[in-house]
């Protein structure tokens, strides 16, 4: 049997992808390994929504090709983001590198690694591309994890200015809601619980294509027998329906948790970003999930230091972090991605300048985050279980998520669990006993 290795970089659809890539390869003869130098054949999988990752990306490929001359046989591979956009270029920077395969190319992974294997150099980004899914080949591995992705839909058409996706992922395509129901009844077969369906901007799922919409989408993964928790990523803020938003109020499967990107607070910003969004239309849809279901948790997208952005529409951007109150903040400082329209604005901000910014920023959400964190000290949450493992002196370590979105540690001696159970995929009772400044700690409930 050979082996593969799969280093992921980038969003959850990165992920996603990179569970296709396994399995696209088991036919072929490859299992999965945890150690790229146990491997005979090493894929990177790619992102170029920041400069971070994508130099992370190389800085990965300088590392292997080591190993690459130890062993000449290892194959090397490069996919994702950065292989649609940088094509034969990856292969002539890092000429050590034996194929390349663009993000509407999965599908013929098979056989880019079986030409590869014969000493063949190959670049794939070309188009005809078909939504990679778990439907299309139903051989599933025995163990999988309690919470998964699934993609419902891939590619974006709203062409933010500082965005790469559309270029590199293509236009929107939404994937037929059959194949979806039957890869996740598939997947809670087997014993998985919680599922997150994945696209650019779930929120227009299935509107160009005459199918479902997305809360329909909604009420019928919550049929399925075994899944017990659905969450959802991402969406764009001017598709936020009201019909989407009462899907917290009706669904009892749906997890109390909404991730909203708002990139900015300043109107300015957001029409340069081209977001076609205001200020006040975002609150409006803030406030129509808080009255749908008050407990629900916020989390968000900020790029600081945009082209142009002005101390005074940063600080109207602090100003919304401030009104929102969010429980978790992803926010990032601008870096120019090629092909981009932002790339050519004029006026760009200071690195100095941003990085005090971002600093700034993230210190304010900090004190929200731990302040929000704070009330639930000494209350009962239900975590589903997604780590088990032995700690020191044989302690049981437990990780999991509440059903909004707050990560959750357990540390206890082994004789607390009855018949050292396994409780990984199980949803069990915690009492947290400790804040911390991005996640909780506690015991298991007793009974």
């Amino acid at each position: 049997m050979k082996s593969v290795y799969v280093f992921t970089l980038g969003c959850q659809m990165n992920v996603y992808d990179s569970e296709q890539i396994i399995r696209l390869l088991h036919p072929l003869g490859y299992s999965s390994v945890d150690d790229p130098e146990k491997a005979d054949l090493v894929i990177l999988n790619t992102c170029s929504i920041r400069q971070k990752a994508f130099d992370k990306g190389f800085s990965f490929l300088g590392r292997i090709k080591k190993q690459k001359k130890n062993n000449f046989d290892v194959l090397i591979g490069v996919g994702g983001c950065v292989a649609q956009q940088e094509g034969e270029k990856i292969l002539k920077r890092a000429p050590y590198v034996d194929f390349v395969f663009g993000t509407s190319a999965i599908h013929r992974l098979p056989e880019i690694v079986r030409r590869a294997e014969n000493g063949e150099k190959i670049s794939d980004t070309s188009e005809g591309g078909v939504i990679i899914e778990t439907g299309s080949n139903p051989d599933l591995p025995d163990e999988i994890t309690p919470s998964g992705f699934v993609s419902i839909m891939r590619g974006c058409n709203n062409f933010c200015t500082y965005c790469i996706v559309p270029f590199v992922r293509g236009r929107e395509q939404s994937r037929d809601h059959t194949e979806i129901l039957e890869e996740i009844k598939r997947r809670s077969l087997k014993g998985m619980k919680e599922i997150t369906l994945l696209g650019q901007n779930v929120n227009s799922y299935g509107k160009k294509a005459s199918m479902p919409d997305f809360p329909d989408l909604l009420y019928m993964v919550s049929e399925i027998d075994g899944i017990e928790r659905i969450r959802f990523a991402t969406s764009h803020p001017k598709d936020l329906s009201d019909k989407l938003v009462d899907c917290f109020k009706n669904i009892d499967k749906l997890c109390r948790h909404f991730h909203i990107p708002v990139q900015s607070g300043s109107d300015k910003i957001l029409s340069d970003m081209n977001r076609k969004y205001s200020v006040e239309h975002y609150f409006q849809r803030i406030q129509a999930l808080r009255k749908a279901c008050p407990e629900i948790e916020l989390s968000t997208d900020i790029i600081v230091g945009f082209p142009g952005e002005t101390e005074k529409e940063f600080n109207e951007t602090l100003n919304l972090l401030k009104e929102v109150q969010y429980d978790n903040v992803f926010a990032f400082a601008y870096s120019d991605r090629p092909g981009t329209k932002a790339a050519l604005f004029e006026n760009k901000v200071d690195d100095n300048i941003k990085k005090e910014r971002l600093n700034n920023l993230l210190d304010i959400q900090n004190d929200i985050t731990k302040h929000k964190n704070s009330a639930f000290m000494n209350k009962n949450v239900k975590i589903l279980v997604e780590r088990q493992e032995y700690g020191e002196e044989k302690n049981f370590i437990l990780s999991g998520r509440t059903f909004g979105n707050r990560i959750v540690h357990v540390e206890e001696p082994a004789e607390c669990f009855i018949g050292n159970k396994k409780l990984k995929g199980e949803i069990v009772d915690v009492t947290i006993t400790k804040t911390l400044g991005h996640s909780l700690k506690g015991e298991l409930l007793k009974n």
